[in-house]
């Protein structure tokens, strides 16, 4: 890697679905990485996995070139403990923010992209909506990122040109709907470890964002509170 001398230190956190992760690169490498499924693990293990990664490494935020956060779509809880975690890092340490979608992370995540002509990560909503959006296999976002409520002729379009993997915590419930044979199917949920790509290009390019004002993308289920009875 060109930039190997600068040995940059990131710190990674992925907390948009059930799933928390954290992981620490140096060097373009995961050196270190860190995941719990428990129940409201977001909460209480976040800053936890983060000083013991640091700790296990030898290392303190004056030590790391940047923190990295997945800005979502995904769980309002989630998202907003893994933000805010973050930016209290940065805050804390001077150091600059990324932040990654989470979408872009689940295509980082598939293992061998070359076997598919279009990557379509999902991330479930309620019922049969997801999140979601149409990629190339080397990464590359075709379309907007939107809700999508999933019947037969979903995505029909592509799966009926070639082959299409969808992937993320959304994949599987779609499975009885989507039937084409060109359809493949990977539950999964995103993880810290698969931000290195996207993180490292955003780094490289100094595609930063402001620490006071950042808001990650959340999902519109969380957002849509306001209540349908006439108040008048």
């Amino acid at each position: 890697m060109e930039n190997s001398h600068n040995m940059e230190r990131i710190i990674l956190i992925e907390t948009s679905t059930s799933l928390l992760s954290t992981a620490l690169v140096e060097d373009g490498k995961v050196i270190s990485y860190k995941e719990s499924s428990a129940e409201k693990a977001h909460a209480s293990l976040t800053a936890v996995f983060i000083n013991e990664m640091l700790e296990e490494n030898g290392l303190s935020m004056k030590g790391c070139d940047a923190v990295c956060v997945s800005e979502g779509p995904g769980s309002y809880t989630g998202l907003r403990v893994g933000v805010s975690t973050a930016k209290g890092l940065c805050f804390g340490s001077g150091k600059p923010l990324i932040a990654v979608g989470t979408l872009d992370t689940l295509v980082a995540q598939v293992e061998n992209p070359g076997e598919y002509d279009w990557i379509v990560p999902m991330i479930d909503a309620r019922r049969m909506e997801v999140y979601s959006a149409i990629f190339r296999p080397d990464g590359t976002r075709l379309t907007d990122v939107e809700p999508v409520i999933v019947d037969k002729d979903s995505f029909s379009e592509y799966l009926s040109k070639g082959k299409v993997l969808f992937i993320g915590d959304g994949a599987e419930k779609c499975k009885g709907t989507i039937t084409s044979e060109n359809a493949t199917f990977l539950q999964c949920h995103p993880k810290a470890s698969s931000m290195l790509k996207p993180a490292l290009e955003q780094f490289h390019q100094g595609r930063f964002k402001d620490v006071a004002y950042f808001e990650p993308f959340y999902l519109k289920e969380f957002v849509a509170t306001v209540s349908k009875k006439k108040l008048f």
